[in-house]
């Protein structure tokens, strides 16, 4: 497992989602990415990508107007 980061901040939906699929692509499952945010929207938005897709959010930190949520990638399926 290893930890990843995206700077998504001061993009606008559905960016912030488009650019956390296109990372999480990238990586292996169990590994972590961070997106550093600033649409509040992807509040919503990469949780539900997540949950759609089989990956799950490990936390959601919120600082002023940014936020990081953190996606833990699944395992794949066969």
């Amino acid at each position: 497992m290893s930890e990843h980061e995206i700077d998504a901040r001061n993009l606008l939906c559905p960016l912030p989602v488009i650019r956390t699929q296109d990372a999480v692509k990238k990586l292996q499952p169990g590994d972590r990415l961070h997106v550093l945010c600033t649409d509040p929207g992807a509040l919503h938005d990469i949780p539900t990508w997540c949950r759609i897709n089989g990956h799950s959010v490990s936390d959601i930190i919120k600082h002023g107007r940014e936020i990081t949520i953190v996606v833990q990638v699944a395992e794949r399926e066969a």
